[in-house]
This record gives C-alpha cells, sequence and structure tokens, in this order.
C-alpha cells in the first residue's frame, strides 16, 4: 500500500508517504531531509521527506493526494537509498474508490440504525461493510472507498469494525466525496445499475451525474 500527499500550503515543501496504518508506539529516524517511521514490530510505516521537490521536480501545484508514477517512485526509492534507509516504497496503483453493488443487506446485530452489507467489488472480490446511510438498500450501486483510499477532508480508510462488525471500507455520500453542490444530508450516492461492480470511481463524471440529477 502506498498513499502519498503533498499539501505545501500547510506542510511546506514536504511529502508524505504512508505504506501502513499507524501504530500506537512508532519510532523514527532522519537522515538529511528523510525521515523513517517504523512500527514497534519494525514494520514500514511510512516516510517523510522534506524538499521534496528537488527529488520529484514535478510535484507541481499538487494540494492533497498525489498519485506518484513508476518513475516518481522510483525517484523516491533512490532518495531512500542514498540517504541509507532499505525499507523501498512500492507502486500501488490499485484503484481505491470503486463501484460496489449491494448483495446482500442485513439490520445490525447491535444497532438500530446500522446496516451489515455484502458488497461486490469486482473481478469476484465481495466484501462486508458497514453502513449507516438512511437510504441504503440491497441491489444499490454505490462508491466503495477502499482501505488505502484518503478521502477528500484527509481521513484515511482502514479495515476496521463498527460497534463489534468487522467493515472493509465505506460506502460513500457525494458531500464525502467533495464534489460539488452535493446535498448537504446523509445518505450515500446512488448510481445507475448500468455501471458494474468494479468500475473505477469517476469523480468528474460524478459532478456531472450529480449536477443532472439535482432536485
Amino acid at each position: 500500500m502506498l498513499i502519498t500527499s503533498y499539501s505545501p500550503k500547510v506542510l511546506g515543501d514536504t511529502l508524505i508517504a504512508i505504506t501502513a496504518r499507524d501504530e500506537a508506539s512508532q519510532r523514527s529516524e532522519r537522515q538529511g531531509d528523510i525521515v523513517q517511521i517504523k512500527g514497534k514490530s519494525g514494520q514500514l510505516l511510512g516516510y517523510n521527506f522534506f524538499n521534496a521537490s528537488k527529488i520529484l521536480s514535478d510535484l507541481g501545484n499538487n494540494d492533497g493526494q498525489v498519485f506518484l508514477s513508476a518513475e516518481q517512485v522510483a525517484a523516491l526509492n533512490a532518495a531512500i537509498t542514498a540517504a541509507g534507509f532499505t525499507d523501498e516504497l512500492e507502486l500501488d496503483e490499485t484503484p481505491k474508490f470503486v463501484i460496489g453493488v449491494v448483495t446482500e443487506f442485513k439490520a445490525h446485530p447491535d444497532s438500530d440504525h446500522l446496516h451489515v452489507a455484502q458488497v461486490d467489488l469486482g473481478n469476484g472480490l465481495v466484501k462486508q461493510i458497514v453502513c449507516g446511510a438512511p437510504n441504503a438498500a440491497l441491489g444499490q450501486h454505490a462508491v466503495a472507498a477502499l482501505p488505502g483510499a484518503m478521502m477528500p477532508d484527509g481521513k484515511l480508510i482502514w479495515p476496521g469494525a463498527l460497534r463489534g462488525v468487522d467493515s472493509y471500507g465505506m460506502l460513500c455520500s457525494a458531500r464525502e466525496l467533495g464534489l460539488p453542490n452535493a446535498p448537504q444530508k446523509r445518505g450515500i450516492l446512488v448510481l445507475p445499475d448500468s455501471v458494474p461492480a468494479g468500475t473505477p470511481f469517476d469523480f468528474d463524471k460524478a459532478e456531472a451525474f450529480l449536477a443532472a440529477n439535482q432536485d
């Protein structure tokens, strides 16, 4: 997994690379402009690259999540090696926002408003997602944010549990996806049935769809 973000207005010329979920106990080591963060077990959690534009001159005006190319990851790994670290970054091009189809929908055993959905994410992958949206229902095609996704507000999505029930990601509302003119109310964004499970979510097309289907 690789999640990268660059927000020069907030953090200056610093690229954040996250490879695993934060741990309560972690340690960091700095060599030059690179800080390596590891968990107590020794698992790599990520790197901070200060003066990042010296390594990646094409970061441009990015502000938020950055989707790196293979060449950019290779450049970061070269800098990591030059700094004396041995844990390299791995390119991750797996879509983190995809269309999911709700194939099973049951009440949560310990909640009066949550539901437990089995969601077809395409390519034979079906995962359980706990959802609290009042409009969620069986058969819907919705946007699933999968582990490794960074939401527009900066929140990272990891596997977890809601009131004791495992949940792999989340089903998203238009507001949570940061779509312009999104309804300011609870409820997942329901897409046409013609969009198959596993289709990478296209934010631009969704914006147009939302504009055309406003009440």
